[in-house]
């Protein structure tokens, strides 16, 4: 016990723990893509033999997959600069938070509340909604949903996270905490996990995330944790899963086109934009949530 403790509360050896949650970091990755690949074959097969298997089905799964490729690019060029950033900056913090473990879980818990405040403000704000749309416009829910990413996903996540370095948090327990909190997201994108339990309230659980992508009026813009639930039951965006939902946009996007779906929401933005009037308007359209309408549109409607 007075060893943990020791480990719990001193600095350790910088050297040895970023090198050792690099290495973590790139194991995590690797067997979350191993576990997500294995349980998308299961659910695959369950589909096959509830007889649920559609040429729909597959395709929507297979475009949901598909956005891996322009998301990796993005990816890999983004953390490279994050990296690169995030470094540099952290030289000039003049504060620095305790490297140890409980400096780690620390980390953890705030970069859960990030990740919850970064997923409502993509949900709110429409020129976030651009990307987060393309996670949401899949009418399917399975493991390949939870891949289903739009290129410019790393930009916002890389922007929304800078907050933690400027609290002195060293930039690799913040790039591990991000990829943990990631890759907790593959296991609860399913509709084969019923509810579990005690564990629905604390943790993020495949039915909460359910009816996060339910386009239903009542779970619309419900439940954006990350691990825990209990930022949404703390702020009020909580709703528990009552039905099935029906999943998808709530103007439905069908189309399987890998350039569709990433960019279909700049279609919308664009039009509108080009029927402001006026830089308020423009703004609006922008800066506030999906589906506002300046209010001499909403009268004549």
């Amino acid at each position: 016990m007075d060893d943990l403790m020791y480990y719990l509360v001193n600095p350790v050896q910088l050297g040895s723990i970023t090198e050792y949650l690099e290495h973590m970091s790139i194991d995590v990755y690797d067997w979350t893509l191993v576990f997500a690949l294995l349980f998308l074959t299961i659910e695959l097969t369950d589909d096959a033999l509830t007889r649920r298997f559609s040429r729909e089905r597959f395709f929507e799964t297979l475009s949901s997959l598909i956005t891996q490729i322009p998301f990796y690019f993005t990816e890999v060029v983004v953390f490279s600069a994050a990296v690169y950033g995030y470094f540099t900056i952290y030289e000039y913090i003049p504060w620095k938070m305790p490297i140890n473990t409980m400096g780690f879980l620390l980390v953890i818990l705030m970069a859960d509340f990030t990740y919850y405040v970064e997923h409502l403000c993509l949900h709110k704000v429409r020129l976030f909604w651009l990307a987060h749309s393309v996670h949401h416009s899949s009418g399917v829910m399975n493991t390949a949903t939870a891949f289903r990413f739009s290129l410019f996903d790393p930009v916002v996540s890389a922007t929304f996270h800078l907050p933690l370095l400027l609290l002195g948090f060293h930039p690799m327990f913040i790039f591990a905490a991000e990829i943990l909190i990631q890759a907790y997201q593959f296991w609860i994108h399913n509709e084969m996990i019923g509810k579990l339990g005690p564990l629905e309230w604390i943790l993020n659980t495949p039915s909460h995330h359910r009816v996060h992508h339910g386009s239903d009026q009542e779970y619309i813009d419900k439940n954006y944790g990350g691990i825990l639930i209990i930022w949404d039951r703390l702020f009020g965006t909580f709703a528990k899963e009552d039905k099935i939902p029906s999943y998808g946009l709530a103007t439905p996007m069908t189309s399987k086109n890998p350039i569709t779906v990433q960019f279909h929401e700049f279609y919308k933005i664009f039009r509108d934009i080009r029927s402001a009037k006026g830089i308020g308007q423009v703004m609006g359209y922008v800066l506030r949530p999906p589906g506002w309408q300046p209010e001499d549109k909403n009268m004549k409607q």
